[in-house]
């Protein structure tokens, strides 16, 4: 099943990248190489293979709570994920499979399976005993789309974690071993729809994954390590059970999704989805302008990233926020200060202000108040009405 799941995720991506590697590997030199690079990333939209089998993202009526958690959630990965929380048929699968295709590309070693830059490659395979150094410039390089790998809820922990062919280490002392689904998603997004009902040990082993950005597989003696930092998103509905407060904690923001009931969405989703479903390549095509301009106002937020900054007073704010509503910890803080970077990022300036903060306030707290089996106002609402108050304290200043 594992040598199934491989096959299938590096074909496209040899397809589309054997020009770039067979170029890189006929210049050694640096120049040379950083040449044949950027050639790659300027043809990276037509360099995608399109499926046809995933509805476009921006073709996708409503839910724009969810869209922009999963954006902000692409042009800074620090800010820690995506819970999708809401009613079932409500799109939030079709959603997260849909931004594979919009997602921008990244440059890895060729055929790596941890999908490292070529500093992490050299890194981790001089870490190895008796290992010789590397030379950069005999490495190939490719550009890959940033991976999007489910996890179904059947997986077994090998199958999450990997194998370590322990006969094969035995008789002839090298280590075997069969990247799960964790290494695939290095650098990338690991989906669990259903994650409400995942299993308690796989949730342990995402626990100390997510915490640590590496996966340690040990089998009799045999201990094996590599990188595994991705975006954890996660979709379920809140009416088949809760998240462990440990998981729940770990999402950097919750995206709450209803059904829609105005009726004029409800009959564009319908005629989209029908269209969809008879001719997706047609369909496709039609959302390709708007895919790859989202993709590069994506990609702009990105490189527009460092440059956003934060007054004091914004800081201050955020914090009373903060305390002011019994949040537990610092991470609270630390959620809403990334989260509103990377807004006023995609938003295109580079000042974080309160009107930031408030826009996305609800989508970092709400799963992180404290419940209170007594209290009669909505999550979003108590973050609303805390708002009001620091923001009139502001202008009273």
């Amino acid at each position: 099943m594992s040598s199934q799941a491989e096959v299938s995720t590096k074909r496209p991506i040899m397809t589309q990248t054997e020009p770039v590697a067979k170029k890189t590997a006929a210049k050694k030199p640096v120049a040379a190489k950083a040449k044949a690079v950027s050639e790659a990333k300027a043809v990276k939209p037509s360099a995608k293979k399109r499926s046809g089998q995933a509805f476009p993202f921006t073709a996708i009526v409503g839910q724009e709570e969810m869209k922009l958690s999963l954006i902000l959630n692409i042009i800074d990965s620090r800010i820690g994920g995506v819970l999708v929380m809401g009613h079932r048929g409500t799109g939030k699968s079709t959603t997260v499979r849909a931004l594979a295709e919009v997602l921008p590309f990244i440059e890895r070693v060729a055929g790596d399976t941890y999908n490292r830059t070529v500093e992490q490659y050299i890194e981790g395979e001089e870490d190895k005993k008796g290992s010789k150094a590397i030379d950069p410039a005999t490495l190939k390089v490719e550009q890959i789309p940033v991976p999007v790998v489910d996890l179904p809820l059947g997986a077994t922990e090998d199958r999450v974690c990997g194998t370590i062919d322990i006969e094969q280490a035995l008789t002839s002392g090298v280590k075997a071993f069969e990247p799960g689904l964790l290494a695939q998603a290095n650098r990338g997004f690991l989906y669990i729809d259903e994650v409400n009902l995942l299993d308690d040990h796989l949730v342990d082993v995402l626990l100390d994954v997510a915490a640590s950005g590496r996966n340690v597989v040990e089998r009799e003696g045999i201990s094996i390590r590599h990188p595994a930092r991705f975006v954890l998103v996660g979709s379920g509905n809140p009416e088949e059970g809760e998240l462990r407060p440990q998981l729940l904690d770990r999402f950097g923001l919750h995206a709450r999704i209803i059904t829609i009931l105005d009726i004029e969405k409800r009959v564009a989703i319908v005629k989209l989805r029908r269209e969809f479903d008879d001719d997706p390549d047609a369909f496709m095509h039609k959302y390709n302008k708007e895919q790859l301009k989202l993709q590069k106002k994506i990609q702009t937020a990105k490189d527009l990233l460092p440059q956003v900054t934060m007054t004091d007073e914004v800081l201050t704010d955020i914090a009373k926020l903060c305390m002011n509503l019994g949040i537990d910890g610092h991470r609270g803080e630390l959620t809403i200060t990334r989260t509103a970077h990377a807004h006023a990022a995609y938003k295109g300036e580079t000042v974080v202000t309160m009107q930031h903060v408030k826009e996305i306030a609800g989508l970092c707290l709400r799963h992180r108040l404290r419940k209170d089996p007594l209290e009669t106002l909505d999550a979003g609402e108590k973050i609303d009405r805390e708002l009001a108050k620091i923001l009139g304290e502001a202008e009273a200043v």
